[in-house]
């Protein structure tokens, strides 16, 4: 089926569940939202690095030690939480532009999906900073997908929690009915653990299980 399922989840190990925002008001708003008697109002949340689309953008990092090098955004993903640990710093200027970017599978998805809440309803998220939204913008549009440009988020913050807060702000906004998809395992979880909170429907899919 593609779908990532509670059995998957439940037999991994967990992320720490995200804490509410410090703003309390739009936590309390995301709860009132959510309750049920609301209409529905569907959204779609995508990531962009090995989900939508592949690129050659690196990540440089640099060890306490002094030793340079660079990471795939799979690669980062994966093991990010380990090397802040270790005290690796990262460089992420390559991720202002979409290098040699190419369409994931989950790409073709998206373009079907188009037509189920609508592009205005679609989103984009990545840790990518803000800066990249133009680039992302260009190589989405280019490949059929009409997402508008203010739809696309970059946080410069690779931690799950970045993206479960930013979800349950789009609960604050009305949303009831998500679908998001990530290729990170711990930004899935951290995202399904977030919507649980709420009285909402939900998808949440791996993108390498969806095309594993």
């Amino acid at each position: 089926t593609g779908n990532i399922t509670k059995h998957q989840i439940d037999a991994t190990p967990k992320s720490k569940t995200p804490q509410p925002p410090k703003n309390t008001q739009t936590w309390h708003n995301s709860i009132s939202a959510s309750r049920p008697g609301n209409s529905d109002k569907g959204i779609t949340v995508l990531d962009c690095d090995d989900t939508l689309a592949t690129s050659k953008s690196l990540i440089k990092y640099t060890t306490p030690d002094g030793t340079t090098g660079t990471l795939t955004p799979a690669e980062y993903a994966s093991n990010y939480q380990d090397l802040l640990g270790q005290g690796y710093e990262f460089d992420f200027s390559q991720f202002n532009e979409v290098i040699g970017g190419k369409i994931d599978p989950l790409f073709q998805k998206a373009l079907k999906m188009q037509g189920k809440f609508g592009p205005e309803n679609m989103f984009v998220i990545t840790a990518r900073p803000a800066e990249a939204a133009p680039a992302i913008f260009a190589f989405v549009q280019a490949n059929g997908l009409n997402i508008p440009l203010k739809n696309i988020t970059g946080l410069a913050n690779s931690t799950a929690e970045a993206k479960a807060l930013w979800i349950a702000d789009k609960v604050g906004e009305g949303y009831n009915d998500f679908y998001f998809a990530d290729d990170a395992l711990q930004n899935v979880q951290a995202v399904d653990n977030m919507l649980d909170q709420f009285d909402v429907k939900r998808k949440v899919q791996q993108a390498k299980i969806l095309f594993s």
